[in-house]
């Protein structure tokens, strides 16, 4: 952090402190190494604090109650964006993400910049609040930190920072209102307007047909409907890519992963007063606690998935960053054994999970007796004798496909597919079945067909070449009934992908 602006005072120096980890992790998303990422950080670090010094907007520590601004953090998000989108103009776009150069060059990231009234509604209801509040939402639902971490942050009373939240989160939801009829909407659109806001304003409430119909075919319906709802657990996800854009979603994850890390190895204390043996407070560890000890054991296990056997391993794979935090771009290896493998090299590739062959004639006549004799052996061989055994090893999946349900109301719901590819693409349809009827309607960055239950996505012409190890995502809205299970039978251009 050499490169920073000197912190003209304590406040600036706080301040350097807790956002200059959230730029870096943004910047990471938005580069192809960690050198370059530092660089961009550094830049647009800088870059946003010459803006807030200019505009004589430095939020003073709890009494700030200045409108018009975005929380610090989220400003310096944005400096991101716009640090990225110059280096893309510069010729420098080599250096950004392939996905996120699509991006800047789309219709999506001129609605940051466009006419005010055309910007997300999430961006929009959040500028429109008080500094400190939009602060207090910000560090809570996006950062996911603690509140008694964001109480001692803000200078809150720690007894009052949750009933506060609550307040908050509702003026969020009446400015986001307010932002949606301000928007110039078709006359359909706006004949939903005011039905939208009743229907969110209660979890019990039930969404009429033709509403839903028309949240799954309009974006900017369903965006306004993400920020009105508060129950759900789908606000964060409203903010992150409202405010955000471009990665907003693996950015919030990064932020949560990175919280829940800090709880377990004690990084973020409580805030002072506060009484650790407090029940709500002890809950909420446990369930961080379990939250995080769950994605150790997910990547533990991938990781022994992936763990190559032939004593040669891949520089190149073990080097990468992971871009995706919901999907690892690496398919599980498959290595060839010779009949003077070891025993217990054997059994290392069974509990990695990859393909084995079948032992010898001799050694399957000796198990043959043995009553469980354990998993079965994947491959055939023959007993003839003077026949030698022959080896088949079940073909490895070159994708991986991660499905995340985003929100989900009476009867729509939002959802973002990620595939990650061993092999490079330069056209992609991603093909799946849904199990309980569900019907898909608006769907971003991808073309939608529906047949029966069979859903096929087609790139979009921006985002048709992938790089080998790269990742495609794209989200869409669909109706269910009854039950909404997640989908099943992915594939990448007809070859099936793992899940998970």
């Amino acid at each position: 952090m050499s490169d920073l602006p000197t912190p003209q005072d304590a406040t600036e120096t706080a301040l350097f402190s807790e956002c200059w980890d959230a730029v870096l992790s943004y910047a990471d998303l938005c580069t192809s190494g960690a050198l370059t990422a530092h660089q961009l950080a550094t830049e647009a670090f800088t870059l946003g604090m010459r803006e807030v010094r200019a505009a004589g907007t430095l939020p003073a520590r709890g009494t700030g109650r200045r409108a018009g601004r975005l929380p610090m953090i989220a400003e310096l998000l944005t400096a991101v964006r716009t640090t990225a989108a110059g280096w893309e103009a510069d010729g420098q776009g080599h250096r950004l993400d392939p996905e996120l150069r699509l991006w800047l060059n789309s219709e999506q990231a001129a609605r940051y910049t466009g006419p005010p009234l055309r910007r997300p509604v999430a961006l929009r209801g959040l500028r429109d609040m008080q500094e400190a509040d939009a602060s207090l939402l910000w560090l809570a639902e996006v950062e996911a930190l603690p509140l008694p971490v964001v109480a001692r942050r803000l200078g809150l009373d720690p007894a009052t920072v949750a009933e506060e939240l609550d307040q908050v989160r509702s003026l969020f939801r009446d400015r986001c209102h307010r932002a949606h009829l301000d928007t110039p909407l078709d006359p359909h659109c706006r004949s939903y307007a005011r039905l939208l806001d009743a229907v969110t304003r209660s979890p019990a409430a039930e969404t009429p047909g033709d509403l839903s119909r028309h949240l799954a075919t309009c974006v900017r319906c369903a965006e306004a409907a993400a920020c009105l709802r508060l129950h759900g657990g789908g606000l964060p996800a409203a903010l992150a890519g409202g405010i955000v854009g471009w990665g907003g979603l693996a950015y919030l994850e990064r932020r949560r992963r990175a919280t829940e890390v800090r709880l377990g190895a004690g990084g973020l204390p409580a805030a002072d007063g506060a009484d650790p043996k407090e029940p709500a407070a002890r809950a909420r560890v446990l369930r961080n606690g379990l939250l995080a000890a769950a994605v150790l054991l997910s990547a533990l296990a991938l990781g022994v998935s992936m763990m190559p056997f032939d004593g040669t391993g891949d520089a190149g794979a073990a080097a990468r960053d992971d871009r995706q935090p919901v999907a690892d771009p690496a398919g599980p290896r498959t290595t060839a054994r010779t009949p003077a493998a070891s025993p217990s090299a054997s059994a290392k590739r069974s509990a990695s999970g990859s393909p084995t062959t079948t032992p010898s004639a001799p050694a399957t006549k000796a198990e043959a007796g043995r009553k469980n004799p354990g998993p079965e052996p994947q491959g055939t061989s023959s007993a003839t004798p003077g026949r030698a055994p022959s080896r088949t090893t079940a073909p490895a999946a070159s994708c991986r496909v991660a499905y995340h349900l985003d929100s989900q109301w009476a009867v729509g719901f939002q959802a973002t597919v990620t595939v990650t590819t061993d092999k490079a693409l330069t056209g992609w349809q991603v093909a799946w079945n849904f199990r309980d009827g569900q019907q898909a309607g608006q769907m971003w960055d991808a073309t939608v067909h529906q047949n029966g239950s069979r859903v096929t996505a087609t790139a979009a012409d921006y985002n048709r070449s992938v790089p080998a190890h790269g990742s495609l995502s794209f989200g869409f809205i669909a109706s269910w009934q009854g039950e909404n299970r997640p989908p099943s039978g992915f594939t990448l251009n007809g070859a099936t992908c793992a899940t998970g």
